[in-house]
């Protein structure tokens, strides 16, 4: 299928712990065009990312995503969502702990949150987490783009060793579980 033209893109923002992870998963689906590290969601204009570590400014650590939806869904990109952290874990994603690694969906029209809405809601009368899901799905803000050392940060430091221990897992089981929705070799 031959991609839509530049405008017909749609964006979403998605918190799911260290935007590290959630950059590497992403950015091999299929259908997604770019994706950019980041934060959102805070109170402070242009922060750094010491400032976000140390959760005095209030934002999450972020991907956002550009996506042609001729292509890919938001359901699916949803979907990899859920599945690849737990969003059960308040303020947590492992042993990354604080508001910066809440587990958010920041929608960008009212469709987007029509649908988040609709499949948290589905995901949790269907039991396929022990616990209740505690995915914020709220408005999208500024988006501040991270500092150009977290960017492409898991393509850049694959051996380096959060990115085995952590990062390599969760990759792992996306390319697994999604083998069918990976983007072509070529050009990875």
């Amino acid at each position: 299928m031959v991609g839509n033209e530049q405008g017909a893109l749609q964006t979403i923002t998605l918190g799911a712990g260290c935007f590290w992870c959630v950059e590497a998963v992403f950015v091999e689906l299929n259908g997604v065009r770019s994706v950019t590290s980041g934060y959102m969601g805070g109170h402070v204009k242009n922060p750094a990312y010491r400032e976000v570590c140390n959760g005095t400014t209030g934002h999450a650590e972020v991907a956002q995503l550009k996506y042609d939806p001729l292509v890919v869904t938001l359901e699916m990109i949803l979907e990899v969502f859920w599945q690849t952290h737990d969003p059960t874990t308040l303020n947590r994603q492992g042993a990354d702990v604080g508001t910066q690694y809440r587990s958010a969906i920041f929608y960008h029209d009212q469709e987007q949150k029509r649908v988040a809405e609709n499949l948290r809601n589905e995901l949790d009368k269907s039991g396929a987490f022990r616990s209740p899901i505690v995915t914020e799905i709220v408005p999208a803000t500024d988006f501040y783009a991270a500092e150009n050392y977290h960017q492409d940060y898991y393509a850049l430091n694959g051996e380096q060793g959060y990115c085995q221990m952590v990062i390599r897992p969760k990759l792992d089981k996306f390319r697994k579980v999604f083998a069918e929705r990976l983007k072509p070799t070529e050009g990875l």
